[in-house]
């Protein structure tokens, strides 16, 4: 029995194949070409999207946004690859109709319009939102630290360069200490090194000096605690050394990406009420619902989120308040039932602490309740506090926490929800290589993640409805808009 074998290279055929027939007709890439045709790319903000009336003809940003769409849908996203890919991949010739842009023009695409790449994922949510994928009522923020263009070995933290000054300027001292106590004696020794080779290393310290004194002087005028060389808007990170605090607002219905946001702090605090309007906005919803970890607590994100009408499913951090300065345990602060209409605290003695002084605590105010004259005639006082009196301090904002903890304890499946929500996101993008960034500087960050959050929308859009149906769906959403 003979082997099934193709057919001969060298034969000529007088009808070549179509390559329309190479296609499948469920290919992701037929979908690509039916959304990137239907966009509006002088309204997105694109470049080029008018021809220029002179000079050599450009490529359409049609074509080069196919081709990092679909180059990012395959895990694919070096121009140099993208370039390759172009000539070899018959679903990409098919796309782009036979066009192969060299590298240095499709990573100039990607440079040049860094600002219409997150209007062209709010583009695609908007159809998301036609087809109804969004449930529009509970929101998981979650966060996570990808890695910067800029090697740990180029970051430098202000005690990184004291350090590295005080160890330059001992080297220097000993060299010159020994460049001073050379006679004529050591000349001619076997490895002691010549008076000419210990003034170029010293040169060598000093000019490294200058730079790191450079370097530390930019800091303090600019008020930092650290510096990137390659990257300069990276940060510190944990597990990344490096990198940026990638965070994502999802959809608990079919778990899509409603707000894709890249920041430089590593800290997650401070960043709820912003994800969350954002989310609402985008969603078009009168009131949410929002869930994050621990990380995100904080009274006044949860303030903002309260006056939005967000409902906020948020975990409070470790409670601290059962110590005393000596790790001595104290009743905690949660023993201290606060009464609204007198504006004051019972103790766990019975007696009342009224309403004191304001002060700020971190730049934040809070209200200091006290009652001298019970404390130094309390029996508990032992238990209470080491001090001579027990002070309760209450923030401004304190009943917003109360009523936020009240609703997680009444719907603690929320936050169940949230893992489930959210965290996998991550993981699938780090399963597709896209936990590091290929650019340099903020707002390119930026725009190379809005590609990769499109890029999972429509993954996850793919994996809902098959690519007729899409383009079915596509063409009546499109018929409804022109009319």
């Amino acid at each position: 029995m003979n082997y099934l074998r193709g057919s001969d290279r060298s034969q000529i055929e007088f009808l070549p194949a179509c390559i329309e027939d190479y296609i499948e007709p469920n290919s992701p890439a037929r979908f690509l070409d039916a959304f990137v045709e239907g966009l509006d790319f002088q309204k997105l903000g694109f470049t080029r999207a008018q021809p220029a009336s002179t000079g050599r003809p450009g490529y359409h940003p049609a074509d080069l946004l196919k081709l990092y769409l679909y180059g990012y849908l395959n895990r694919i996203r070096s121009s140099r690859r993208l370039e390759a890919e172009a000539a070899r991949n018959l679903e990409l010739m098919w796309l782009m109709r036979g066009l192969r842009p060299d590298f240095k023009t499709i990573a100039d695409f990607r440079k040049d319009n860094r600002q219409a790449f997150k209007p062209l994922f709010k583009q695609f949510n908007l159809l998301c939102r036609k087809m109804e994928l969004f449930g529009a009522e509970l929101v998981a923020i979650d966060g996570c630290k990808f890695k910067a263009l800029n090697n740990p070995r180029y970051h430098y933290s202000r005690k990184q360069l004291d350090e590295l000054l005080q160890k330059i300027e001992q080297r220097i001292e000993d060299y010159l200490k020994e460049l001073d106590t050379q006679d004529g004696e050591l000349q001619g020794v076997a490895g002691a090194p010549t008076p000419q080779a210990l003034e170029q290393k010293i040169a060598q310290l000093k000019e490294r000096q200058g730079n790191y004194q450079e370097l530390l002087k930019g800091l303090q005028e600019k008020g930092q605690n650290e510096v990137s060389l390659v990257d300069q808007d990276s940060r510190a990170m944990q597990k990344v050394g490096v990198g940026y605090n990638v965070q994502v607002a999802v959809d608990a219905k079919h778990h899509l990406i409603v707000e894709p946001e890249v920041v430089q702090s590593a800290c997650d605090r401070g960043q709820l009420s912003k994800m969350a309007l954002a989310a609402k906005t985008e969603l078009g919803a009168e009131k949410l619902q929002v869930t994050a970890d621990a990380g995100y607590h904080e009274a006044d994100q949860l303030e903002s989120c309260e006056k939005a009408s967000i409902e906020t499913y948020v975990p409070d951090t470790g409670k601290t308040s059962g110590r005393s300065t000596g790790g001595k345990p104290v009743f905690p602060k949660e023993q201290f039932i606060y009464d609204r209409t007198s504006d004051s605290y019972r103790c766990p003695a019975g007696q009342t602490l009224s309403r004191g002084a304001v002060s700020k605590c971190k730049g934040k105010e809070r209200v200091i309740y006290y009652n001298l004259a019970a404390c130094s005639q309390c029996s508990l006082k032992t238990q209470c506090t080491l001090g001579r009196h027990r002070a309760i301090a209450r923030r401004l904002n304190e009943a917003v926490v109360e009523r936020a903890a009240q609703r997680l304890e009444k719907h603690p499946q929320i936050l169940d929800r949230r893992k489930e929500i959210a965290e996998h996101v991550f993981g699938t993008l780090r399963n597709w290589g896209h936990d590091h960034f290929l650019t340099k500087g903020l707002p390119k960050v930026k725009a190379e993640f809005s590609l990769s959050a499109l890029t999972y929308n429509l993954r996850r859009v793919l994996n809902l409805f098959s690519v007729e149906q899409l383009i079915e769906k596509l063409t009546k959403i499109q018929a409804v808009a022109t009319t």
